[in-house]
């Protein structure tokens, strides 16, 4: 049988790169690991560190694709972080610009979560612990 450990990493393909670079490490506070430009792709690469678990690369490309619709296609569905307060998560989102649905809770566990999304519109959700 297989045995996974973990994700290892998450990939995202953003439109402008700059602006994703923000969101991500200013607005988000993820921390920079590693940026690489690829000459041959001309594409960037940008390796960010969630807590010290998990990694996300963050792809430029030129024109890359569109997103199909959000947030039911087939495919990824979202991305979801944990976190301690979500009420001081949601009031820094909120003081940064980024417009956050409202509070819901998980009916199954109880637990608040709401959702925001990226520059490029990728459904991002914030879970409580």
């Amino acid at each position: 049988m297989l045995k996974l450990n973990r994700v290892h990493h998450i990939a995202i393909i953003c439109s402008d790169y700059e602006k994703s670079k923000h969101f991500y490490s200013e607005v988000l506070g993820l921390k920079i690991v590693r940026e690489v430009y690829r000459e041959a792709r001309q594409s960037y690469k940008l390796d960010l560190e969630v807590g010290d678990r998990y990694q996300i690369e963050l792809f430029s490309f030129p024109e890359p694709a569109p997103r199909p619709s959000r947030p039911e296609a087939a495919g990824l569905r979202h991305l979801a972080f944990e976190v301690d307060a979500l009420d001081e998560a949601v009031f820094h989102l909120t003081e940064q610009g980024v417009e956050v649905e409202p509070i819901r809770v998980d009916e199954l566990t109880n637990k608040r979560f709401t959702f925001f999304t990226d520059p490029d519109g990728l459904p991002l959700e914030l879970y409580e612990r």
